[in-house]
């Protein structure tokens, strides 16, 4: 399986009147998790022709985190492709290893040059799914 890894520390302006991080910044993080994933584990050629879009996002929110915490960020694909789509899964951990957040997002894949959804090429998707 192809697993991605990412820490971050939680800054003064993720931080909502609640005093911890705000629920569009766990957003934005899912985000930033899988586009480092597919840029870490794609062939260029790929991220040159392709572009993904969220078309849903499932999200468990488990704990909080302040200003100045860092989380483990986790993702994986875990399923194979149908058509032009996937689930993607994500979690949070804190430094204490508990769960902080949890998420499966699905995503498109899009060719840049038609801007239309295309079949997830299997070559691409065999890069992100588990082995066996």
């Amino acid at each position: 399986m192809s697993e991605h890894f990412l820490e971050i520390t939680a800054q003064a302006e993720d931080i909502d009147e609640l005093g911890h991080v705000n629920n569009a910044v766990w957003v934005r993080w899912i985000q930033e998790m899988a586009t480092s994933h597919w840029q870490a584990t794609a062939p260029q050629e790929y991220i040159d022709r392709y572009i993904w879009v969220v078309t849903r996002h499932e999200i468990d929110y488990r704990g909080n985190v302040n200003a100045g915490e860092t989380v483990t960020g986790r993702t994986w694909i875990s399923e194979p492709p149908k058509g032009a789509r996937f689930w993607r899964n994500v979690s949070f951990a804190g430094a204490d290893g508990k769960l902080k957040v949890s998420a499966k997002t699905n995503w498109a894949i899009i060719d840049q040059t038609s801007g239309r959804p295309v079949r997830v090429p299997a070559e691409l998707a065999e890069l992100f799914l588990p082995e066996g």
